[in-house]
């Protein structure tokens, strides 16, 4: 019963949270009101500015800002038990990701839609513009390269989801002119758009070929991963330029139908798995896992590594880009920005409560593994034939007839190995595979269930490539015209440096067991801790900007400022540890990925002279209130 338990506690705190925690900062906090003016409204352009219904751009917004980020890495930080990978997703979703996203949102509303780093400029000081847009640019760069990653790794793992993700393009960009073009209602074409969605989907179950890429021998840099690299690329240099309405809006909103289904088959499939003694959290999986084991498997320590693997699944940086360069362009009140930014925030950590449980007592309903010589090797999907069980050492593993492994074992199997092991794009399977075995529980087969959440994955990760190579277009155009450099002030050649950017950080090579170099394009796990990292100290500096903010507005400041200084102490300790680390398994520069610690470096750089700026205005505003105190007491003297 503990499983029902965890997932029942964790939603109704969400809801709690909601309508007393988010209603508080809404209302006494930041004192929003339903008549104040938006940017949609006053800057109407129906390209970028657009006022949108709060439930379709409530679709855009979730799918924008979650993406596979907290599936990727609550799927990860399992490994070092699900308590604590619990804890954080529930505390910190609603204490900082939720606070988070829900300042960033009313700031950017309130300052025209403005980007962060014009927001940055105009609360701390010119020179913070600059800086936060330079920041902002590593980030969002990190950000298209990973997600591009794991797409790829996505397509090579479940060829059969190929068909389906590219089919939901040209239904997006359908129902995109249906709503707008025709002035159609939205429900009956958002209903259509869903149906020949899962349609594709039942075809490429049963009856079409599965896309699979082979790479171009003799060519490295042409291996399956970076030909899809390529084919991703050049997909969001068409998403970032079109209007809008016509494909960004539409694919998130269609998305976001096709999310609440699979989230809601899953959940229901939990229930009665849980229901039915068929799966438990406690009994599949460590609570909490000793530190000499984690030693032994190679595994960073939990704080501060614990914190940026979960990443996206309780606080992301990323939210704010989100929240400030497309979602408060769409606000059609501002009674919405409680909805869309805290509520989104929260149904994101409902999602990582949901993958925490997959990976945990979804695995232990059964998994099918396959082993070699050395050990477990655990690459071989439930999907997969029992066949995929070969012979060699598994006398640490109790073997079902049909091949499959239960409870704690098929955990251990996943989980057991080394850290260098856990790669992103296997575990997003794992998930799949857990999610799978509670959908297959009711009724679905299982063929057509995994294929169902590949497909579902795949598509919440493309938007979040849409929403942030349009992100990196915004914020390249503001640093040219704040440089000059007028090269970059149009949104095409901004859009093309964009793409070379992240294309150049995801050829990042992984580091193989043995020391040796692995495929480009297979540094995934490499460049998570940085996106991890980097992206929660944009989430502290956010925060920070919302201090000064409150500040100004002589309101109390403590309910930003403490998630802000844990939020800067946490990523920079975890940045900090990977680049000065001399081992050649943990350390960048001992690795030699020279790259990443130069970005490691420069983030750190910025991120500190960010906090020198937000100190200098908070100073600069209390010598102005001193000096307006000492003219009141002159004036009254006189």
């Amino acid at each position: 019963m503990s499983t029902l338990l965890i997932a029942v506690c964790s939603f109704f705190g969400f809801i709690v949270a909601y309508h007393t925690y988010g209603r508080f900062l809404s209302r006494k906090l930041f004192h929003v009101v339903a008549d104040e003016p938006v940017p949609s409204v006053e800057q109407r352009d129906d390209i970028d500015f657009i006022p949108t219904n709060r439930f379709v751009l409530f679709g855009h917004h979730f799918t924008a800002i979650a993406g596979t980020g907290p599936i990727v890495g609550p799927a990860i930080a399992v490994l070092w038990g699900w308590l604590p990978a619990l804890l954080w997703v529930v505390f910190g979703c609603i204490l900082v990701g939720a606070v988070h996203d829900f300042t960033a949102l009313v700031l950017s509303v309130r300052n025209k839609g403005q980007t962060l780093g014009d927001i940055a400029g105009r609360i701390l000081s010119p020179a913070a513009r600059s800086l936060f847009l330079i920041l902002l640019t590593f980030l969002l760069a990190l950000v298209i390269a990973v997600f591009c990653n794991i797409m790829a790794t996505m397509f090579n793992i479940y060829p059969e989801s190929v068909v389906p993700v590219w089919v939901s393009i040209p239904i997006a960009m359908a129902l995109g002119m249906m709503v707008y073009r025709l002035n159609m209602k939205l429900f009956w074409p958002s209903l259509v758009s869903l149906t020949l969605l899962y349609l594709a989907v039942w075809l490429a179950t049963y009856y079409l070929p599965e896309w699979k890429i082979s790479g171009v021998e003799g060519i490295p840099l042409l291996n399956p991963t970076m030909i899809w690299v390529g084919i991703l690329l050049f997909y969001c240099f068409f998403a970032s330029v079109l209007p809008v309405w016509l494909l960004l809006q539409p694919r998130d909103y269609v998305n976001s139908h096709q999310l609440f289904v699979g989230m809601g088959l899953v959940v229901v499939g939990l229930f009665y798995a849980a229901f039915m003694g068929k799966a438990d959290v406690a009994t599949a999986a460590p609570a909490v896992r000793g530190a000499i084991e984690l030693q032994e498997a190679g595994t960073p320590p939990i704080f501060p590594f614990l914190f940026i693997t979960v990443a996206c699944g309780a606080a992301s940086g990323f939210h704010a880009l989100v929240s400030s360069g497309t979602s408060s362009k769409q606000i059609a009140s501002m009674k919405d920005t409680r909805f869309i930014g805290f509520g989104g925030m929260l149904t994101e950590g409902a999602l990582a409560v949901v993958v925490i449980i997959a990976c945990t007592a979804g695995v232990g309903m059964g998994t099918i593994v396959g082993f070699d010589k050395d050990g477990p090797a655990a690459r071989a999907y439930a999907h997969a034939s029992p066949d995929a069980v070969i012979d060699g050492d598994i006398d640490a593993f109790t073997l079902h007839s049909d091949g499959m492994l239960t409870g704690r074992e098929a955990w251990t199997a996943r989980y057991g190995g080394k850290w260098d092991d856990m790669k992103l794009g296997e575990q997003v399977a794992v998930f799949v595979e857990g999610g799978s075995n509670f959908i297959e529980g009711i009724g679905v087969p299982a063929k057509f269930a995994h294929c169902l959440m590949a497909v579902m994955i795949v598509c919440f990760a493309a938007t979040t490539l849409d929403c942030a190579t349009r992100l990196l277009r915004y914020v390249l155009q503001e640093l040219g015209h704040s440089l000059r450099v007028t090269a970059l002030d149009n949104r095409y050649s901004a859009t093309v440096v964009a793409v070379l950017m992240a294309g150049a950080i995801a050829t990042c090579r992984g580091i193989k067991s043995d020391g040796t170099w692995g495929e480009y394009g297979t540094g995934g796990n490499i460049l998570w801790p940085l996106f991890g990292a980097g992206n929660q100290v944009i989430v502290g500096l956010t925060l920070l900007i919302g201090t000064v903010y409150l500040f100004r507005r002589k309101a109390p400041v403590i309910y930003l400022l403490l998630p802000a200084i844990a939020m800067l102490i946490i990523p920079l300790w975890g940045m900090i540890y990977l680049i000065v680390n001399p081992d050649p398994k943990i350390g960048w520069f001992a690795q030699g990925q020279y790259m990443l610690g130069f970005m490691g470096i420069v983030i750190c750089l910025l991120a500190c002279r960010l906090v020198v700026e937000s100190c200098r205005a908070v100073k600069k505003l209390k010598e102005e209130s001193a000096q307006e105190e000492k003219s009141d007491e002159h004036a009254e003297n006189r």
